[in-house]
C-alpha cells in the first residue's frame, strides 16, 4: 500500500463535498482524535456550497476504533476517555443534525468508534473484505459514539444485543443484510464510489434532501399519526419552495432539474 501523506488535514472541502478523515494510517488506522474537534466545528459551521459530508479513513482500515495504547498510557484513564468520548459525541451530534447527506467509504475493519460512525452515516459503502465489530467488550469498555442508541435501530434489538455482548465480527455481506452497509463494491473501488457518491447527493435536490433526513429522525419518536401530519406539513412546504418547484416544473418540461442552490 502506498504510503500517506499525514500532512492532508483530517478537514478538507471537496468542491461541493466536506470530507473528513477520521482515521489514517499514522496512527495504525486508529480513531484520529485530533480530528474530532476540527471535524464538528466545520459540520456544525457548514459551509452553504456543501451538500454532502464523506467520512473516510486513508489508511488500511476505515477506522479501528480508539487507540488503546494512549487509552493504557493515560495518567488518568477515566479522565482521557472522558474528554475523547466527549469530542466524539460532538462529531456525532454535528452529523445527526447536518442538513446534508452523509456517506461512509468503509475499507478494512470499521471497529469500536468507526463502527459507531459507520451506524449513524446516511449511505454506507463497503467492499468484500469490509469488517464491523464494537470491539468495546474485547476491552473491558463499554460502547460510545451512540452505538447503543444506532444499533438496535437498524438490526433491532435482539440482534443488538446479540453483536454487543458477545462482540460479534460482522463480514460484509451479513453487514449488508443487516443494513450496517448499503452496498457493496470492489475492495479497490470504495473510495472512488463513496466520494462519486457524495458529489452526487450534492448536486441533487438539498431542500428535499434535508427534509428527508428530518423525516427520517422524528419518525423514531413520532406515532403514525403524527408523521404523517409531519409528511403533509412538509410535502405541502416543499412544493411552495424553489426545489419542489423547480422538481416539478422540469418533470412537466422534461428536461433535466436545475437544483437552485
Amino acid at each position: 500500500m502506498a504510503s500517506v501523506d499525514t500532512t492532508e488535514p483530517f478537514v478538507r472541502t471537496d468542491t461541493d463535498v466536506l470530507v473528513v478523515t477520521i482515521a489514517t494510517a499514522a496512527d495504525g488506522t486508529a480513531l484520529a482524535g485530533d480530528a474530532l474537534v476540527p471535524a464538528a466545528t466545520a459540520v456544525r459551521e457548514l459551509d452553504p456550497g456543501i451538500g454532502a459530508i464523506l467520512l473516510r479513513g486513508t489508511g488500511a482500515n476505515f477506522c479501528a476504533g480508539g487507540n488503546v495504547r494512549d487509552f493504557a498510557a493515560a495518567a488518568d484513564r477515566s479522565g482521557y476517555l472522558d474528554d475523547l468520548a466527549g469530542r466524539l459525541h460532538r462529531l456525532v451530534l454535528a452529523l445527526r443534525a447536518a442538513p446534508v447527506p452523509v456517506v461512509a467509504g468503509v475499507q478494512g475493519w470499521a471497529a469500536g468508534a468507526g463502527m459507531s460512525l459507520v451506524c449513524g452515516a446516511d449511505i454506507a459503502i463497503g467492499g468484500p473484505s469490509t469488517r464491523l465489530r464494537p470491539a468495546y467488550p474485547g476491552i473491558g469498555l463499554t460502547p460510545d459514539g451512540g452505538m447503543s442508541w444506532l444499533l438496535p435501530r437498524i438490526v433491532g434489538a435482539s440482534r443488538a444485543r446479540n453483536i454487543l455482548l458477545t462482540d460479534a465480527t460482522i463480514p460484509a455481506t451479513d453487514a449488508v443484510r443487516l443494513g450496517l452497509l448499503s452496498r457493496l463494491v470492489d475492495d479497490t473501488e470504495i473510495a472512488g464510489t463513496a466520494a462519486e457518491l457524495a458529489h452526487t447527493l450534492a448536486a441533487g435536490p438539498r431542500a428535499a434532501m434535508a427534509a428527508i433526513r428530518t423525516l427520517l429522525d422524528r419518525s423514531a419518536t413520532n406515532s403514525l399519526a403524527e408523521q404523517l401530519d409531519l409528511e403533509r406539513e412538509s410535502i405541502a412546504a416543499a412544493a411552495a419552495g424553489p426545489t419542489g418547484r423547480e422538481g416539478v416544473d422540469a418533470f412537466v418540461a422534461k428536461r433535466r432539474p436545475q437544483w437552485p442552490r
